[in-house]
């Protein structure tokens, strides 16, 4: 049935069109944007993927500069301590050198004075952007690691969690420990159980338990331990006669800084360290006296002591002044101690510089290590944003090969879809024909 007031096939042909019409702008826009899905309401599914994922790609570039900053602080602290490594050798060179008879001590000592300087000159300047792994009081939590960021961990609910690469921080400083105040000693032994007055070390020892915050596990970052050494030779088996270290105030003492979260043997660990540099700058042999590390403090022995020879130890502590710090002691502090003017300066130093030597390495090999990582962490990190940026591109970018062909179908279709249409609205015109 033909009738002049509906015309289905022009209609048809219209809709056909206006089909046509969309598709090709979908496709003009594909070409002219890119992306097959340029916002939500092309796919709403797959363009908040393609946000959340886009969102990463720009956190892990940021992560990428700050591997590249935490890359260049360590490898600053790197070459510093590896630089103080070798200067400790040659300073070992010179202590060997004054082990002969016939050699000028005094100029051997101002060699290893003036390379004791340039560690300390080394260790000051071995910062990057004003962050130094190499000279760090350590009293807090805070201070002992250096947190790198590393990574955006998002998991299965779509939670993210950053990770750290954590950097340990150490002071190859060469100053001993300074306590905000000249604090006297009262007596008693509040951080630590005394050795009793008359006690006669021997091979055997003695043991000196530390307590650290009243249970042996943690303390207090900043609390100082000062070690109180006194005795008294009755027939002149050991020098110096009658320690008296530690009899009058904690400035003189053997002084070790704790750090937040410090064990006992941690404590027990800091003095030893602290009286080694005591022995060296008052020339007291192992023989004489000597300390070692336990889980629980200190086992003090003497090999030169008999029953007319008494030795006493104990532990004091003391938090700091108000408002004030206490500072702990460099990793190199023995190296101010070391003095070859002496035969017997000149023993305790090589006794001593393997122990700093050893020291310097096992902090190169420290951030050779975390160095190691962050380089691989790095790497990582962008082959990583390169994958994210090929998914997102895979997800929402359009195939321009298959895009050109489409846009040459449909602009036929479209010329079609006139022609059509055309026809369509010249055919009431023939019915016209019909009443001539």
């Amino acid at each position: 049935m033909s009738s002049i007031l509906t015309n289905n096939s022009a209609m048809v042909a219209l809709q056909t069109l206006k089909s046509i019409n969309m598709d090709l702008g979908k496709v003009q826009s594909e070409i002219s944007t890119g992306k097959t899905v340029e916002s939500a309401k092309d796919n709403a599914a797959v363009w908040a993927i393609s946000k959340v994922m886009s969102s990463d790609v720009e956190g892990f570039k940021a992560i990428s500069d700050s591997l590249s900053l935490g890359q260049a602080t360590v490898g600053v602290a790197l070459d510093a301590s590896e630089s103080v490594t070798d200067l400790l050798t040659e300073i070992k060179g010179k202590i060997v050198n004054s082990q002969e008879e016939n050699v000028d001590r005094a100029k051997i000592q101002t060699d290893i004075k003036a390379l004791s300087d340039q560690i300390s000159s080394i260790v000051g300047a071995a910062q990057f952007n004003g962050l130094n792994l190499l000279n760090d009081s350590g009293i807090t939590l805070e201070e002992q690691n250096a947190n790198i960021l590393s990574s955006l961990d998002r998991a299965g609910d779509g939670t993210v969690s950053a990770s750290e690469i954590s950097v340990s921080r150490t002071d190859l400083g060469t100053s001993k420990a300074q306590l905000s105040a000249t604090v006297a000693v009262a007596g008693g032994a509040e951080g630590g159980t005394a050795v009793a007055a008359g006690t006669t070390l021997n091979d055997t020892g003695a043991t000196l338990a530390i307590v650290a915050a009243g249970d042996n596990v943690a303390t207090e970052g900043g609390t100082a331990f000062s070690l109180r050494l006194t005795g008294a030779s009755a027939d002149g088996v050991f020098t110096p006669a009658d320690f008296t270290t530690g009899t009058a105030t904690l400035a003189s003492d053997i002084v070790y800084v704790a750090k937040e979260g410090d064990t006992a043997r941690d404590i027990g660990e800091g003095l030893k360290a602290a009286f080694d540099v005591w022995r060296l700058e008052n020339n007291v042999t192992t023989d004489q006296i000597d300390l070692q590390v336990t889980d629980t403090g200190l086992t003090a022995t003497s090999d030169m002591t008999d029953a007319n020879d008494t030795i006493a130890l104990g532990i004091d502590t003391v938090a700091a002044a108000t408002g004030q710090t206490n500072k702990g002691a460099g990793a190199l502090a023995a190296l101010g101690a070391i003095d070859v003017s002496t035969d017997e300066g000149a023993n305790l130093a090589l006794e001593a510089i393997e122990g700093l030597i050893q020291t310097s390495i096992d902090t190169a090999a420290d951030l050779g290590s975390s160095g190691r990582r962050i380089e691989t962490q790095a790497d990582f990190v962008g082959k990583l944003t390169d994958n994210l940026t090929s998914g997102i591109g895979a997800l929402v970018d359009a195939d321009m090969e298959a895009a050109s062909a489409k846009l040459q179908a449909l602009q036929t279709q479209q010329q079609l879809g006139v022609q059509a249409l055309s026809i369509a609205n010249q055919a009431p015109q023939t019915i016209l024909s019909l009443f001539r």
